[in-house]
């Protein structure tokens, strides 16, 4: 195997349109281990992205040893990212939590058993329970990384036995704009496409999705079909110099908060120009004059000035997206968390909306998913939502629940939306929140405003309890951790982004005392003695195979129907749902027929206004009279709240590098990520360097108005006025453990300001303002990976060098 650091993408496979994508089995095994030496191989896929790249775990003397893609699985055909061939490692690093942790009168934390920890938690539960409102004094934030049957059987706490709606998930950092703008257009947060699209697209479209980093294995699907015969044209929206912009015929590096301007210019030309599908939208879709008017005084030379992009590469893009036949877009967050975040998702619906490009092959849609198992968080009602794609504002689905609980009905939670994840954080900060349970996330650095975030974990009277791995930056906070098993070492499915579902086996046992997340959710719920109706325990089953079997039942008559699914038939391959009888064996795309979600009493919401979030209500909704047919909406561009100023000049936005995961809980302690990119960095175009007098490798500090970082500058083909920051660096590896001490700090999140989109309530983590100044000389280039040279085997491919071999590296990060 090629030196997958070096060439996170590994050799190409060319193929054409319509040919299977060809296999290539991607392997990494511990020490010189072959696979003769390996005991037994155990099926799963991915949890450190969201693609959901199927393996196989590698098991010698009761250890993780390696993986190995899975050939015949319809998501990857065998192939593999970085972090899934290293990123298991971290099972086995020596600071795993072992025991449980509470904290005692001194203040610290010490070990504890199961029963004294679950015990306080307990307690204090019921002791909040029984004040008046005691279901409003709790809160939950969870992941997207656990497993379907935790998710629900975390869902059913919290809405039938404890009745609170403040529940949410990370989710709601990176994905909660894809289910709001799915839901807008077509009624549901159901993904229309599949991945094998691709294999039949002649256009492919990446809004603010820098798939080469965060869906490494789909960016080689991509190439693999670039490279051969009719290849498909490309087109990348995104300020930043990436490999996707580099491999893209067209690339708008429009200005950051700009989205919605430039989908409304290239709207307006489609229509004007007659490229859209007239019957098409007369049959299938609703609002396509409202849509018209709106978008019409955005010609493309107002677009260009708003954007700050030449008027050549509009018209550049408005062609090849107009004059294709089978389109495949991406999106993911340079659109999810910017401005206007839902409004400019929805405008990418909008545009396979009236072009016609949904339900076929090779014409498909993906509202991106950040993390392996947000699907699932969504669908299974752990970020707050109902189950299986309920309305909460429709007394009929909240109705259906009761009664497959066995419930009342008034014990739902439904007389208002679902508490987003920073209002949960600022009821917490106010005091009503009394007890907040964080599960497998780590908001000391992924939220925004860190000061801020810090202060409401440390709070006098709020009581937290911490699930996870590692002892974090966020459970160095906790009166009680509970040490959690992870990916390989429990059993569960969980979907990606083409509604495949997949069982991850157990392959060895957790270390110490830590347990499988839904053994501790089913402990609490025992403790708490949670009741149904009839006096019966309200969770009735006690294993990962009772509670798929009861999602199965909750998804019965929607539109994730589970009911085909079976462990042992998971264990042959993932399945797409819808899978029931009349597709037992799933469904490739949806909305093939051109019948969408939107009857009012089978979606999922009613909508929201785009600009102020307001509820539509339920005679609103049915005086459209959608009949089946999917919404075109429509919104004028509303310039950022976050704008520049002769203080702050430029504009910071943040994202991955494709070595790394989220916090770096996990990816960090797999020593050849680690290696890959162990710092962090601030990246700067040459222009702002040079009125900076900034170098390559320099020391720079950038401010905000929430506070600083500092770290070794990188110039690269960043557009000017832009600033560019990971947010993986955290404090855990440092000696302070938990935050920045009285100096500057590293994450980025130091500077990100808190707000969110009006309807997704997704933070704007891609438009801060901020000022660059250097602080000190630096000794060279910025720590950096050595990627392409020798060992890169598709050079086109690989990030150009704008300013020596680390700003190469630094091009290697999340889209704006």
């Amino acid at each position: 195997m090629p030196d997958r650091i070096a060439d996170p993408w590994g050799p190409r496979t060319p193929h054409g349109p319509g040919t299977p994508w060809p296999v290539r089995v991607d392997t990494f095994l511990e020490g010189d281990l072959t696979e003769d030496d390996v005991d037994a191989w155990y099926r799963s896929a991915s949890v450190l992205h969201s693609n959901g790249d199927a393996m196989d775990i590698a098991v010698k003397d009761g250890r993780i040893v390696g993986v190995r893609g899975r050939a015949n699985d319809r998501i990857n055909h065998g192939r593999l990212d970085p972090k899934d061939l290293y990123g298991w490692q971290a099972n086995d690093a020596p600071d795993r939590l072992t025991h449980p942790l509470v904290r005692d009168d001194a203040g610290e934390l010490v070990r504890a058993t199961w029963d004294e920890a679950m015990g306080r938690i307990v307690a204090r539960s019921r002791a909040l329970l029984d004040q008046p409102g005691g279901w409003g004094r709790h809160g939950f934030y969870t992941s997207g990384q656990l497993f379907l049957e935790e998710y629900y059987t975390l869902g059913v706490i919290g809405k039938a036995g404890i009745g609170t709606p403040h529940m949410d998930g990370n989710t709601r950092l990176c994905t909660a704009t894809a289910a709001a703008a799915m839901k807008e257009s077509f009624g549901v947060d159901a993904q229309p496409g599949s991945y094998t699209d691709i294999d039949h697209c002649d256009a492919l479209a990446l809004w603010g999705h820098n798939v080469a980093e965060t869906q490494a294995v789909l960016w080689m699907r991509m190439l693999d079909r670039r490279r051969g015969p009719n290849p498909p044209r490309m087109l990348c929206v995104d300020p930043r110099s990436t490999a996707v912009a580099r491999e893209a015929d067209v690339h708008l590096a429009i200005r950051s908060g700009t989205n919605v301007a430039c989908l409304n210019g290239i709207l307006r030309e489609l229509i004007a120009r007659g490229w859209y599908d007239a019957d098409y939208v007369a049959a299938h879709t609703v609002g396509f004059d409202d849509l018209r008017a709106t978008v019409e005084p955005y010609t493309l030379d107002h677009v260009a000035e708003i954007c700050a992009v030449p008027v050549a590469d509009l018209e550049a893009a408005v062609q090849l997206l107009g004059t294709c036949e089978r389109l495949v877009s991406s999106v993911l967050q340079g659109f999810y968390q910017s401005n206007q975040a839902t409004a400019a998702a929805c405008q990418v619906n909008n545009v396979h909306l009236i072009r016609g490009m949904l339900g076929r092959p090779g014409a498909g849609l993906y509202q991106m998913n950040g993390q392996p198992t947000a699907q699932n968080t969504r669908e299974s009602g752990a970020d707050g939502d109902l189950p299986a794609m309920r309305n909460w504002d429709n007394p009929a689905h909240v109705q259906e629940l009761a009664d497959l609980w066995n419930v009342p009905v008034d014990k739902i939670p439904h007389w208002a939306a679902p508490t987003h994840a920073l209002q949960i954080f600022r009821y917490a900060e106010q005091g009503s929140i009394e007890l907040l349970w964080i599960q497998a996330t780590n908001p000391a650095v992924s939220m925004p405003q860190l000061p801020r975030i810090r202060e409401i974990l440390a709070k006098e009277g709020l009581f937290l309890v911490v699930q996870d791995l590692f002892l974090t930056e966020t459970a160095q906070y906790a009166d009680v951790v509970l040490p959690a098993a992870t990916w390989g070492e429990k059993l569960g499915s969980f979907t990606c982004v083409d509604r495949t579902c997949h069982l991850s086996e157990k392959a060895v046992d957790p270390p110490g005392e830590a347990r499988a997340d839904l053994d501790i959710f089913l402990d609490y719920a025992r403790r708490m003695d949670f009741r149904d109706q009839d006096g019966a325990p309200l969770i009735k089953y006690d294993d990962p195979e009772g509670a798929f079997e009861a999602w199965k039942a909750c998804t019965k008559g929607r539109p994730n129907e589970y009911l085909g699914m079976t462990y042992d038939r998971l264990r042959q391959g993932g399945i797409q749902w819808p899978c029931n009888d009349e597709h037992p064996d799933g469904k490739e795309r949806l909305y093939d027929d051109g019948v969408f979600a939107t009857d009012p009493d089978y979606a999922e919401t009613y909508g929201q206004d785009l600009q102020t979030g307001a509820t539509v209500t339920a005679e609103a909704y049915r005086a459209n009279d959608p009949g089946g047919r999917a919404f075109l909406r429509a919104a004028p561009y509303v310039p950022s709240p976050q704008v520049t100023t002769p203080e702050r000049p430029l504009l910071l936005t943040t994202g991955r590098t494709v070595y790394q995961f989220h916090t770096r809980t996990k990816t960090a302690r797999a020593p050849q990520l680690q290696a890959a990119a162990p710092e962090g960095w601030v990246e700067l175009s040459a222009h702002d360097a040079a009125e900076l007098g900034v170098r390559e490798g320099d020391r720079v500090r950038v401010t905000a108005d929430s506070g600083a970082i500092e770290g070794a500058a990188r110039i690269s083909g960043i557009r000017p006025g832009m600033v560019f920051a990971p947010f993986h660096y955290g404090y855990w590896d440092t000696d302070d453990g938990r935050g920045p001490g009285d100096g500057p700090g590293r994450a980025a999140n130091e500077l990100t300001v808190t707000g969110w989109d009006p309807v997704s309530k997704q933070p704007p983590f891609k438009v801060t303002a901020v000022a660059v100044e250097k602080v000190a000389d630096g000794d060279g280039p910025a720590p950096a990976p050595s990627v392409g040279g020798a060992a890169a085997a598709d050079p086109a491919s690989v990030p150009a060098t704008v300013g020596g071999p680390a700003a190469e590296a630094s091009s290697r990060t999340e889209e704006d």
